[in-house]
């Protein structure tokens, strides 16, 4: 079944400006398909092949990831539905409404698309690229403007799968998601946007994964970047200790300062800070579909403008840039 999701991408860009992407691409997902022989993707894909088929009424992608209404379904649907998409918890990323199902995610999406959206270039008849893309939904977003084209790039596994589930209910060719690291892309220089949002701060190296990100780009292309941030000077870059907001794989938090100028060394132009904003306890936190830890555990219960480690709460930044 996976082989048929990339194939259909194969077909798709072959006659795109992506087209030299498929002197790599091919042998890295025949790779990554080999690895998966053993874990949960099986019984994954099996879930997967259960879902119903059904015919949403409405679609809409403008102000929400919405396939259909309640009444396209009877009960039992909608329960079958339910039960075998909370086989793919934790979802973290959405939210998503699908035939009046309403999959609460940990984090409301939503209101980081709202902040975004305003300050970047239109997206209509544009190629897209999302960089650790998670489940997809800013990718569902960007095709609700018009994208020609919206490719997602995030190696975990169970993104994939919850992607893939959401698609079952409106399968567009025009949107794909791939399970390739960022080091695993070519140089494209093919996309008119690249988005990272949230990944910046995982990268042990986040010098080289800004020129991974332009390397995507055409020239004249947008990138859109949003990340965790600090407050202070272009000097201030603060390192954490073993965890941040109880991630382990925390690096690097730049000042928006000092994030322009790793930017401008890149070679980026016309950047721009157009957002900052914490994260507050409303758009981030645990719902029932992500019953665990989420960010009111991870900040001091008697002082929420810090972690739990007792450093600076979540503050995120956009920056939007030319190549």
């Amino acid at each position: 079944m996976a082989v048929n999701w990339f194939n259909d991408f194969y077909k798709l860009v072959a006659d795109s400006p992506l087209s030299h992407w498929l002197e790599v691409l091919p042998a890295q997902l025949a790779t990554w398909q080999k690895e998966q022989l053993h874990g949960d993707f099986n019984k994954w894909v099996k879930l997967l092949n259960k879902l119903p088929n059904t015919s949403p009424s409405t679609i809409n992608l403008l102000d929400k990831v919405e396939f259909g209404q309640s009444g396209d379904i009877d009960d039992y649907t909608q329960k079958q539905i339910v039960g075998l998409l909370k086989q793919f918890m934790p979802w973290r990323k959405g939210p998503f409404h699908i035939q009046g199902i309403h999959i609460d995610t940990e984090w409301r999406s939503d209101w980081k698309w709202d902040r975004v959206q305003p300050h970047i270039q239109s997206l209509k008849d544009r190629y897209v690229l999302d960089v650790g893309c998670g489940s997809g939904y800013h990718m569902w977003r960007m095709l609700g403007e018009d994208a020609k084209m919206v490719v997602g790039a995030d190696p975990s596994q169970l993104f994939l799968m919850q992607f893939q589930a959401i698609k079952h209910f409106n399968p567009d060719q025009r949107i794909h998601l791939l399970p390739v690291g960022v080091e695993q892309l070519p140089k494209l220089k093919a996309f008119d946007t690249v988005f990272s949002m949230g990944v910046l701060y995982h990268r042990r190296s986040p010098i080289d994964f800004l020129y991974q990100l332009k390397n995507q780009l055409r020239k004249g292309g947008e990138l859109v970047l949003e990340t965790l941030v600090v407050e202070g000077d272009e000097q201030t870059v603060f390192m954490p200790g073993e965890r941040y907001a109880q991630m382990r794989n925390v690096w690097y938090l730049p000042s928006t300062a000092a994030l322009t100028i790793w930017m401008q060394k890149v070679g980026f132009k016309n950047i721009r800070v157009v957002d900052v904003a914490p994260t507050t306890l409303e758009e981030q936190r645990a719902t029932e579909w992500m019953d665990s830890q989420s960010l009111v555990d991870f900040l001091d219960p008697n002082d929420h403008t810090k972690t739990i480690e007792g450093y600076p709460a979540p503050l995120r930044a956009v920056l939007v840039a030319e190549c």
